[in-house]
């Protein structure tokens, strides 16, 4: 069903959200364990250092749930990278999407990346009880729920159960971006979203706009190129969500750019050599 697979492509392309709003990340006194040093970390495939850094924020701030978030999104990372499940699926196509491979997940991985996603719930939901708008909070929400749509899409295959969570994903970000305009990071999620919704066929487009999902392309990439511009911690991930923007518009030559500065910052991660490498194939 080509809703289905359009919207499920979404889900299964972004890791979405790996933020916190600029003013809301509390870092502890040493630089080693904040947020924002774990998810570098993850960039580069680095994810036991990543684990050992989150684990020492959450010690320093037991109830918030961004610590126990972040961990569950180390744990999908490396499930991926062990998998290989991102290496050539930069989706020109959604044919490539709906044709990618099976894998095998690890059972110990996923276990521990659901127990993560519980604590991280329970104590976003705990502060939203409070307070409602409570930005890492609804942070927390946005990334648990992006995060079980990532696993559905490129792990268990599953589009229907990705793009329920997909939608989740959306309806936290938007609340979050109510309560902050200026987290520039949060456009990421609406902003693929759009571009995705837009890139659909118009009969398509309206049954979204019916269900509450509006699509347009150049709005969804201007969001993006304003994460790239001026997110924090979400602009390296723009960049690549960018990059493939670019490839199924058939813009190479911008995608390669992008790429090769991603390569440049974060040079332990061989994804971003190997997608210049079929770009350059591809000529």
């Amino acid at each position: 069903m080509r809703k289905e697979s359009n919207f499920a492509t979404f889900g299964g392309l972004v890791i979405l959200v790996w933020l916190a709003c600029t003013n809301t990340l509390a870092a502890s006194s040493s630089p080693s364990t904040t947020l924002d040093n774990g998810y570098q970390l993850l960039y580069n495939l680095n994810f036991e250092r990543a684990h050992d850094v989150f684990a020492a924020w959450t010690l320093d701030h037991p109830d918030d749930p961004l610590g126990p978030a972040s961990d569950a999104a180390g744990y999908l990372f490396s499930e991926f990278n062990r998998l290989g499940v991102l290496e050539g699926q930069f989706y020109e196509t959604d044919k490539q999407f709906d044709a990618r491979k099976k894998v095998t997940p690890d059972p110990t991985v996923r276990e521990r990346f659901a127990t993560a996603l519980g604590q991280a719930e329970s104590r976003a939901q705990a502060r939203l009880a409070k307070d409602p708008k409570n930005r890492n909070a609804l942070f927390a929400m946005t990334l648990s729920s992006g995060l079980k749509a990532d696993y559905a899409a490129l792990i268990e295959n599953s589009n229907l159960t990705s793009l329920h969570f997909t939608r989740e994903a959306d309806h936290w970000s938007a609340q979050l971006l109510a309560v902050d305009p200026d987290c520039y990071d949060a456009h990421l999620a609406s902003g693929f979203a759009k571009y995705i919704v837009g890139s659909m066929s118009a009969p398509v487009r309206w049954l979204m706009r019916l269900g509450g999902v509006a699509g347009d392309k150049n709005q969804g990439i201007g969001e993006l190129q304003l994460t790239a511009a001026r997110g924090q911690y979400l602009a390296p991930f723009a960049r690549i969500l960018l990059a493939i923007a670019f490839v199924r518009e058939k813009d190479k030559p911008q995608a390669r750019a992008l790429l090769a500065s991603l390569q440049t910052d974060f040079p332990n991660n061989p994804l971003f050599a190997k997608e210049i490498a079929r770009l350059d194939a591809g000529r």
